[in-house]
């Protein structure tokens, strides 16, 4: 085969790659925008349930305000469309998943449905985490924090900027297991790697727990544990499956 016919091949299988990907991307959209038109009929319940953490913290009498004319209107909307995403974050990793899944190997494919399973759970537990542990604590201590004579009153296009970067974080944050498991199973790094590197990732964290929560030590603490936690975990794993792998790749060998 000429390299012509090499150089034609590539550039076709570059652009079915390119054309699945739009697809994909155009499947994940109008499910997303479903799921928000769904969404927007409840948007104010949502927003309710979502401020509660900081309305429970706020001084007596004391409310949250809109110090834009339209912040009334549109932050709920915006609050709905954040939900969808929230909720949409299994259908969207499905089609990540499906995307890789023919440049994977016959046993890296198998694990496909357990890694989909696994990064949805830990992305919601994140985001539970942040909302249940990690919100009473944080507006607890800025309430706290706050001078004498001044009443904390939050606006709610404010709050919401600040929820959805916490939500995201530690939603992704909460990912660490996974992203361990990936990078030995790419070849990328060996557990052994990952273990000598445990000292730079205990520092790690704390620095990002430094940066998500409050500048106190137990919010900062209350973080970087079950980070480092679920990075030992997929340390484990990720042990595991390499040595899956090389009993497989071993079989063949002790045969002959």
């Amino acid at each position: 085969m000429s390299q012509e016919n090499l150089d034609e091949g590539e550039e076709q299988a570059f652009i079915s790659h390119l054309v699945e990907l739009r697809n994909r991307l155009i499947k994940v959209i109008v499910f997303v925008l479903l799921v928000f038109i769904a969404l927007s009929l409840i948007k104010e319940n949502i927003y309710t349930f979502v401020a509660d953490p900081l309305l429970k913290h706020l001084p007596k009498n004391a409310t949250m305000i809109a110090t834009e004319v339209a912040s009334p209107f549109f932050t709920p909307f915006k609050l709905a469309l954040v939900a969808a995403v929230f909720l949409c974050v299994p259908y969207i990793l499905y089609h990540f998943w499906a995307f890789i899944a023919p440049g994977l190997y016959r046993h890296e494919q198998r694990l496909i449905l357990p890694l989909l399973i696994a990064s949805t759970l830990l992305f919601f537990a994140g985001v539970a985490f942040a909302y249940y542990v990690v919100f009473p604590m944080v507006f607890g201590f800025l309430s706290a924090a706050a001078p004498s004579g001044v009443t904390m009153m939050t606006d709610i296009g404010n709050y919401l900027d600040f929820v959805i970067a916490m939500f995201f974080a530690f939603g992704i944050c909460f990912e660490v297991p996974i992203f361990t498991v990936v990078l030995v199973l790419t070849g990328i790094v060996t557990p052994a790697t990952l273990a000598e590197q445990r000292p730079y990732v205990i520092v790690g964290v704390f620095i990002i727990g430094m940066f998500l929560t409050p500048p106190d030590v137990v919010s900062q603490t209350m973080l970087a544990i079950p980070m480092w936690l679920l990075f030992e975990i997929g340390l484990l794993f990720s042990r595991l499956f390499a040595r899956n792998a090389n009993e497989k790749t071993a079989l063949p060998q002790k045969r002959n």
